[in-house]
């Protein structure tokens, strides 16, 4: 019987702490804004996954894509003027 191994040693995260660095900490930062809009435009749409929309719920949904481009377009402009 032949044996199968891997050829290649195991990818592992041995030599992280697991904590994040202070740039992580802060590119989260910068991005929070937008990670809070798109968790808001998915509760608006996990709302509607087992009724009909309402005109209510198409207004808050339309509003929270509004917000999520507005946090992309922030943060767009943010990184921009940061590489500049």
């Amino acid at each position: 019987m032949k044996h199968i191994a891997a050829l290649q040693n195991l990818v592992t995260a041995a030599s992280l702490d697991g904590k994040p660095s202070a740039v992580e900490l802060d590119a989260i930062e910068a991005e929070m804004p937008l990670i809070r809009a798109e968790v808001e435009l998915l509760d608006a749409q996990i709302m509607t996954l087992d009724r009909p929309a309402s005109e209510l719920d198409e207004r808050r949904i339309r509003r929270a894509r509004r917000r999520v481009l507005a946090a992309r377009r922030t943060l767009a402009n943010i990184t921009a003027g940061k590489a500049a």
